[in-house]
């Protein structure tokens, strides 16, 4: 049965009944429904915020995330192992092999330029790790190209390595005769008297007294330019281009053991001692020339003699005597 209400009318000193009109009841009831709605909605919100409600998928997806989230640590420490490598690689190259070859420094600048041009990291935008997993492929990708800077320029140090080798082979470093069977340092490189006329004159090259037939040695690495007997005073001559700017000549042999275009390398036994051309005694007058000028010899023989032995040619080389050609 219905409720009735009443309430007490103080006027007429009566109850009366309490009607509700329907207009009200209309506007309870759509209040109600607002309020239940927005109560719905709120309860709804606070159980998704919370993970005392999460489905199955969403824990899963959440593990995932974590383990993704994990190797990208993971991944940016062994990023960052690779630069501290490929920095050290980066500081020997400009510091030592690159000092060593007379070759210039790479800057920091060129090695760790950015990567320009178009965003070429848009399609791994709007996600939500996209931060993490743009600033990882950006590391990645910047590493990658100091590895192609380095690896290049490895290639550069190996080829001057090389150019560096066939350069020490070439320079005329040792005596081409060997102590032993030298008689003694007849004249060095310089103003010396003329056998023959007397008179001052520039001794361009050095003069080894020998016995005929004492075998000649080639000073460095070359190709024989000359054999022959047509540069007049000097006789039988040989002439070697080392390469680099340099070349070396030996006068007043008794015979050749080489031909001109032969390849030869140092110490290799190029002719015999003799006495032919302008010559006053059986002798070798040897010349070490480069780009072109005439240098004194006595600077290159690092190569075959002792300290001692250095000074020792340097005094007598440096008299002011009779040359033998």
């Amino acid at each position: 049965m219905k409720r009735v209400k009443f309430y007490y009318d103080a006027d007429k000193l009566a109850f009366k009944q309490i009607v509700t009109k329907n207009s009200t009841k209309i506007g309870y009831a759509l209040l109600f429904l607002v309020s239940s709605t927005l109560f719905g909605f709120l309860s709804f919100f606070i159980l998704n915020m919370t993970s005392f409600f999460e489905t199955p998928k969403s824990k899963l997806q959440a593990r995932e995330l974590e383990i993704m989230k994990l190797n990208y640590n993971l991944l940016n420490r062994k990023i960052a192992l690779m630069e501290e490598g490929l920095s050290a690689i980066e500081e020997r190259d400009n510091t030592i092999y690159r000092v060593y070859f007379n070759s210039v420094p790479i800057s920091n600048e060129i090695r760790r330029a950015g990567l320009s041009g178009k965003n070429r990291y848009k399609d791994l935008e709007n996600f939500n790790t996209s931060d993490l997993i743009i600033g990882s492929t950006k590391k990645v990708d910047e590493i990658m190209k100091a590895l192609v800077i380095q690896s290049i320029s490895l290639d550069e140090i190996t080829k001057f390595a090389k150019r560096k080798a066939l350069l020490l082979k070439s320079i005329p470093a040792i005596q081409p005769i060997k102590n032993e069977e030298l008689k003694h340092m007849a004249s060095g490189f310089g103003y010396r008297s003329d056998p023959f006329t007397k008179i001052r004159k520039f001794h361009k090259g050095m003069d080894f007294s020998a016995k005929s037939g004492t075998p000649i040695y080639a000073t460095g690495d070359g190709i024989v330019k000359k054999a022959d007997a047509t540069v007049s005073g000097f006789g039988n001559h040989i002439e070697i281009n080392h390469g680099y700017g340099y070349l070396t000549l030996y006068a007043h042999l008794s015979k050749y053991k080489v031909r001109a275009g032969q390849k030869v390398k140092r110490g290799d036994i190029i002719g015999y001692v003799g006495s032919t051309g302008r010559s006053e005694a059986p002798h070798l007058h040897y010349e070490v020339h480069k780009n072109g000028e005439v240098v004194n010899p006595l600077n290159f023989y690092y190569g075959s003699i002792s300290a001692k032995e250095y000074v020792l040619i340097t005094k007598l080389a440096n008299q002011e005597n009779q040359s033998l050609d």
